[in-house]
């Protein structure tokens, strides 16, 4: 998710740089140099992840720091959104679309030294089935495997219940991490994936250090160690870069800040999209104000928000406003913004259709960059129409935990990054509980369907979540990196909740 990488879209702050030490009576001179010649990356976040293991945690800060570095999946996700081999070398599908037969890399190895083969990749699908700690959203995407078999050592055959659209890509994604199944009870602790990086030390609201796999199977790191550190302030993220104590802001989170960076000699600023949907989102089930199943009071509630005067006053105006759960990087991508237009007379006019007076609302955000402002403006807004609204703001723990675990609140905002991620409203025990048998019908027919029908289906679903107003999409977050001039290979788009530092490399190193 956003930020949240339920994804929810995370926003990713930047950080300082790794300090090595060297106590000169117990080191050579040759490892003192070695030392000094590390070629060290240093990338910020700003939510901090609650564990290793993504397939059993909540958030995007997970897959942030280690989908792709650590972790590899079958297929992986590009810059430009389409699916790439990666621990799967090349793959097939029958012509029915119910058999997928994966051909792994036969030279892939765990950082642990074991065979990345294909019991192990079997295995890992079966936990997602099975193990009772998975989180609902990954068994739900699994839940059309029928059977995993390991045909050989270097050969998966994957048969669906039925035809599925959406599975494949769901495997590029945090339910399709391959672990060590020898490491599966400590994975929330020390990860052991396949990936370039291997795990180095988690300092819990501080940091997450990775180092150069010394098994890696394929085109080796171009850093000796990574480090994700957490900062909550935008401004100190900024004032990092600018002394030079950072290499990367990968997404910054003060477009404010952005004329601060200008210098061409000292750094480079690549824009681009993103999946970072930040999403109004109201409590329809158990845990929120039953007035909020009302498609009227919903409905009041998307109309009395001035969207791009929000967007303006939040986020500098960078950003691109939207109408349903849909980046423009989707295949079935239409421009709603204009059907959900800013009117504040047409939202009393639903509130007092729905009969609904005096009505109070708990609005329970993350100590996210975006998420305090935004409340303030939204309490503002929504007291015009005549609904009260009582802001409390969290940190991204007690969010994960009370909010999107717990249910307890009846709006929230948070920025949800997952690619195509407009499918969990199709699911009635998702946070915000939404449940309309119609557009989970949508869902379910399209993901069946050939990739034309996908489409027209997929259309037909977003223009329903913004008819019933499911939640209110304020903005879609832009891509906006700053790194230091020395820094290449920063794709311009977020396509997926990775962090992917495979693509980067240094000048100077």
């Amino acid at each position: 998710m956003g930020t949240f990488r339920m994804g929810m879209r995370q926003v990713i702050a930047c950080c300082a740089a790794i300090a090595l030490t060297v106590t000169a009576g117990c080191t050579s001179k040759s490892e003192e140099q070695a030392t000094a010649q590390a070629r060290n990356l240093v990338i910020g976040a700003t939510a901090q992840p609650q564990s290793m293991d993504p397939t059993t945690q909540s958030g995007a800060a997970i897959p942030q720091a280690l989908l792709y570095n650590l972790y590899e999946t079958l297929v992986k996700i590009d810059g430009e959104g389409q699916i790439k081999p990666l621990l799967a070398q090349k793959w097939t599908t029958s012509p029915d679309r119910l058999t997928y037969t994966f051909d792994l890399q036969p030279k892939a190895k765990f950082s642990s030294g074991d065979p990345v083969d294909a019991e192990a990749v079997v295995a890992n699908i079966e936990r997602i089935q099975t193990q009772k700690n998975v989180l609902p959203t990954l068994k739900k995407q699994m839940a059309v495997v029928a059977q995993a078999t390991a045909t050989d050592a270097t050969t998966v055959t994957v048969k669906l219940k039925r035809p599925s659209q959406a599975w494949l890509y769901d495997m590029a994604s945090a339910t399709g991490a391959i672990a060590d199944p020898k490491s599966f009870s400590t994975l929330a602790s020390t990860p052991v994936g396949s990936g370039p990086f291997s795990f180095d030390e988690w300092k819990q609201g501080e940091s997450v250090a990775l180092k150069r796999n010394e098994h890696y199977w394929g085109t080796p790191a171009r850093f000796d160690h990574v480090r994700f550190r957490y900062f909550a302030d935008a401004n100190s993220m900024s004032s990092a870069m600018l002394s030079g104590d950072l290499d990367i802001i990968s997404d910054l989170t003060a477009p404010e800040a952005l004329e601060q960076f200008q210098d061409p000699s000292r750094f480079s600023v690549v824009e681009g999209t993103s999946n970072g949907e930040v999403v109004l989102g109201m409590n329809q089930g158990k845990g929120g104000n039953p007035a909020l199943k009302n498609v009227k009071v919903r409905q009041a509630i998307v109309h009395a928000i001035d969207r791009k005067a929000l967007l303006d006053s939040v986020w500098g105006g960078k950003g691109t406003l939207i109408g349903s759960m849909v980046p423009p990087t989707d295949p079935w991508y239409e421009d709603l913004y204009a059907s959900q237009p800013y009117d504040q007379a047409k939202a009393k006019k639903l509130l007092k259709e729905a009969g609904v007076t005096n009505l109070k609302l708990r609005l329970r955000v993350p100590t996210l960059p975006y998420g305090p402002s935004s409340a303030q403006f939204i309490t503002s807004q929504l007291k015009a129409v005549g609904i009260t609204v009582t802001v409390e703001e969290l940190d991204w723990a007690r969010w994960l935990k009370e909010v999107h675990d717990g249910g307890n609140y009846d709006m929230t905002i948070v920025s949800h990054v997952e690619p195509r991620d407009i499918v969990k409203f199709a699911d009635p025990t998702y946070y915000w509980h939404y449940d309309n048998p119609a557009f989970t019908k949508l869902v379910e027919r399209a993901d069946a369907s050939t990739e034309a029908e996908q489409v027209a289906l997929m259309k037909q679903a977003a223009k329903t979540l913004s008819t019933d107003a499911a939640a209110n999409f304020l903005w879609l977050f832009p891509r906006i990196a700053v790194t230091k001039a020395d820094i290449t290979g920063m794709p311009a788009n977020a396509t997926s909740a990775s962090f992917d530092v495979t693509t980067l490399a240094s000048r100077n190193g």
